[in-house]
């Protein structure tokens, strides 16, 4: 799967690292994802990321959304996927530049133009969380190492929290 992927998130890496915030939405246990791959990105590129349940775009991120901001839609084709495609063309409705993420079904399923799809093996939605999670991670990992920046000691962060 990851040499299937490997070259296509360092492409996307390289384009990703060129903006100043990147927003992250996910519903279900994407919602998590979205969080981790928000908090990933920052803590070792510097972008400014955000993670949000999908459902609360409406809510305050959406004033955000133009085409400077991509917005990276964690969206396997589960139980949640139609209400977070609808979201998706809100997103596309503003300018903003999609980063979907998705499985085979997923890709089949969505029409929506994109700045990159990426297009995972279909798996239980149980197991799911598991292997989107490796393309976030990769996704922070490649950006930061174009933009320069240590991905082993990130600046004002410990390895480890020994202080209360």
């Amino acid at each position: 799967m990851l040499n299937a992927i490997g070259p296509q998130i360092e492409a996307l890496s390289r384009e990703l690292s060129r903006y100043k915030d990147v927003l992250y939405l996910g519903r279900g246990t994407s919602f998590p994802l979205a969080l981790e791959g928000a908090l990933k990105l920052k803590e070792i590129s510097y972008i400014h990321a955000e993670g949000y349940a999908a459902g609360e775009l409406k809510h305050g991120p959406i004033a955000l959304i133009d085409e400077n901001m991509p917005v990276i839609v964690i969206a396997p084709h589960d139980r949640f996927f139609e209400k977070t495609v609808s979201n998706m063309q809100e997103v596309a409705a503003r300018g903003g530049k999609i980063i979907f993420i998705t499985d085979e079904r997923g890709a089949a399923a969505s029409k929506l133009p994109t700045m990159a799809t990426i297009a995972l093996p279909n798996v239980a939605e149980i197991i799911a969380p598991m292997v989107f999670s490796l393309p976030i991670q990769l996704l922070a990992y490649h950006t930061a190492i174009f933009m320069g920046t240590d991905v082993d000691q990130p600046r004002n962060l410990a390895k480890s929290v020994t202080v209360e």
